[in-house]
């Protein structure tokens, strides 16, 4: 829970204090989009399967805060700092150190209790290395989705 909680803090913290690209409509979208797209696929994977969970297997109040305070706010931390601008290669470079960031982090909070509150059925971390740079780069799509929504609503 200890662990829980200074993740929250300190992904929030990181996510609203370094925040230079994202306007209040793209935040509430992204937070929106990601909390739905992570609810449905821990529908099958977490309850149905499984696979993980958060502190236990059933459907409890602390699993929300993992659920509504921390994906979110790495995606917008990924998006913040983005190289939209920058070769593709670069890119490409951003995307990896982020998913091995993402793996320390999944890593760490598979220690045991109090800092850790993470646990595997089935899955394994691999699962996670292969899945997360196709999650981030669907998030990537939806947020020029939102900066093109937004452009047409302007004109």
């Amino acid at each position: 829970m200890l662990g829980l909680m200074i993740a929250v803090v300190t992904f929030n913290f990181i996510a609203f204090q370094t925040n230079k690209r994202l306007t209040a409509n793209q935040i509430v979208h992204i937070w929106t989009f990601t909390i739905a797209l992570q609810v449905l696929f821990d529908t099958f994977i977490e309850y149905k399967y499984h696979g993980y969970w958060y502190f236990s297997k059933e459907i409890d109040w602390l699993g929300i805060f993992p659920h509504t305070f921390i994906v979110p706010a790495a995606n917008m931390i990924f998006l913040n700092f983005y190289p939209f601008k920058r070769k593709i290669t670069r890119q490409i470079l951003y995307i990896v150190v982020f998913v091995i960031a993402i793996l320390i982090y999944e890593s760490l909070t598979l220690l045991p209790e109090p800092w850790g509150y993470f646990n595997y059925g089935w899955w394994k971390l691999w699962h996670a290395a292969l899945l997360d740079p196709f999650l981030l780069l669907g998030i990537l799509g939806y947020y020029k989705w939102i900066c093109t929504l937004e452009k047409k609503a302007c004109r």
